[in-house]
């Protein structure tokens, strides 16, 4: 391997690390890009649009059935007796009470003299007699009457219960299909309020670059001016070496030198700062020591002129005029909620019950069910006016809302002109500062050639430098300013690029569900 080869073989790893990590030039739209991917508001309002579809989705659920299943189970400590106490203990004994009063009649028919003078002669009837006392009756009476008592004893130690109910609405007074539309528009608008959010962190993007390269462009124009005054002042000092110039003249540079130095370093700093402004609102690192792409033109880009809308179109694009009337709509729905409070409500209902002990077939400890079905009406006659104040209470916020509206209208009017004003003056300034700069770009010509032929002074050097420089600082805050200018009202107009914000954000209604109770 020879010399070179070895040479190149070490050199490129080294290289390649700093070609890696070499920083790339981003361009307006990359910037937008990173900062809509990375703002927090932005993902909030990506939240609420899915919030806003399951609310949609809650409002159209009202639409179907209810269907639920209940069962329950209780133990309880004691019977229940359908009889007195005094009965159940007759019933219990009827047998016992019947053997009494039957040996008491019997011993009653023998006490009497004639009936026992005839049983006596009669044989058969001291058999029968005698058989009637043998009898048990007692016992099998006594078991019917504890069946009979036992019979009127109801088992609920355990008791089981079960049901299966659904509810279908029938009419509701509108409400449920108020509640649709409502959250339908609060879907739309939450869309809109994400717009809305969209262009304001376009706006904010697209002021930090174009600061950024402002200041970018000045610090360029320090960077030559401070060039300018070092090369002044080293032929400054060779004239007066030579007795061309005087010791004032090279303090006068001197001064001047050191305050582009100091122009230089602000300029510097100012960059840094307005740099990690913007990568703080792009998402990035505050060390990412981004490049622009329009830093690196030579002069500021003209943006294209987007032609003038009517107001009517900047009215139906502006995201705030959608989201206004789109909360208009929402509180003129309102009052159709309210309105419902008054108006009958139709459901059916139909129910499977089961429970055990149950008493379709006398009472039996087993499960038994039957199935019902019917319709429920609810009329409201009265409750202190409660519905009506309601519904004038929506119809007054309906009203104001749409005052609101043409207060909007009023406001976007009025900022789309001042915006179009300040774009034709803004073009205006930018052609008068192009010429501004070509005077004094000739004049500090004309006044460098002549201090270096001893025929002009420092001093009008000096005046032309301080200039040149004033010249090109306006030219770029003036290019700058067209291009500003000319995204605000794109925004303000509606065209997609941001939005100007003039809408205050507490205009939007937060009830927008829980009608569909």
């Amino acid at each position: 391997m020879t010399m070179k080869k070895k040479l190149i073989a070490a050199v490129l790893p080294v290289l390649f690390p700093l070609a890696a990590g070499a920083t790339d030039v981003m361009t307006l739209q990359q910037c937008r890009d990173s900062a809509v991917a990375n703002n927090n508001e932005l993902k909030i309002a990506k939240q609420k649009i899915k919030v806003a579809e399951y609310d949609r989705k809650i409002a159209l659920a009202n639409w179907f059935p209810n269907i639920s299943a209940t069962g329950a189970y209780m133990y309880n400590t004691r019977n229940i007796d359908l009889l007195p106490e005094s009965s159940a203990d007759a019933l219990t004994g009827l047998g016992s009470s019947a053997q009494a009063s039957l040996q008491e009649g019997i011993g009653k028919l023998l006490s009497n003299p004639a009936m026992g003078q005839i049983i006596q002669n009669s044989p058969e009837l001291q058999r029968l007699i005698g058989s009637l006392s043998a009898v048990d009756i007692a016992t099998p009476l006594n078991a019917v009457g504890n069946d009979i008592a036992q019979a009127f004893e109801l088992d609920v130690h355990n008791v089981f219960v079960g049901a299966v109910s659904l509810q279908q609405p029938v009419f509701m007074g509108g409400k449920i299909a108020a509640a649709n539309k409502m959250a339908a528009m609060a879907e739309e608008l939450s869309i809109s309020q994400y717009e809305t959010e969209h262009d304001k962190v376009i706006g904010e993007v697209d002021k930090a670059y174009w600061q950024t390269v402002s200041i970018s462009g000045k610090k360029k124009l320090a960077e030559d001016y401070s060039g300018l005054l070092r090369r002044m002042l080293h032929d400054t000092e060779i004239m007066v070496a030579e007795g061309m110039a005087t010791q004032a003249d090279l303090l006068s540079v001197k001064v001047q030198a050191n305050e582009a130095e100091m122009l230089l370093t602000k300029a510097s700093n100012g960059l840094i700062l307005s740099k990690m402004l913007l990568c703080q609102l792009c998402g990035m690192p505050l060390d990412g020591g981004i490049v622009l792409e329009d830093e690196l033109a030579e002069s500021v880009s003209l943006p294209q002129i987007a032609p003038q809308r009517s107001l009517e179109d900047v009215y139906s694009l502006r995201p705030e005029i959608r989201s206004l009337e789109l909360a208009a709509g929402i509180y003129g729905k309102k009052v159709a909620v309210a309105r419902a409070d008054m108006m009958p409500k139709v459901a059916l209902t139909a129910n499977y019950f089961v429970t055990n002990p149950n008493l379709y077939h006398g009472f039996q400890n087993r499960f038994g069910g039957m199935f019902n079905v019917g319709v429920a009406v609810n009329i409201p006659i009265i409750h202190g006016c409660e519905a009506r104040q309601k519904v004038h209470k929506a119809k007054a916020e309906a009203v104001i809302m749409s005052y609101r509206l043409e207060d909007a209208k009023e406001k976007i009017s009025l900022q789309v002109t001042q915006l179009r004003q300040r774009e034709s003056e803004a073009l205006e300034r930018l052609a008068m500062t192009r010429d501004n700069l070509e005077c004094a770009e000739e004049n500090l010509r004309t006044a460098t050639v002549g201090y270096a032929e001893g025929v002009v002074p420092s001093n009008t050097v000096l005046a032309a430098q301080t200039a040149w420089v004033k010249a090109h600082s306006e030219y770029i805050d003036a290019g700058v300013e067209v291009q500003v200018v000319a995204g605000e009202r794109c925004r303000a107009e509606g065209s997609g690029c941001g939005s100007a914000g003039v809408i205050p954000s507490n205009v939007i209604p937060s009830e927008v569900e829980g009608a569909d109770e």
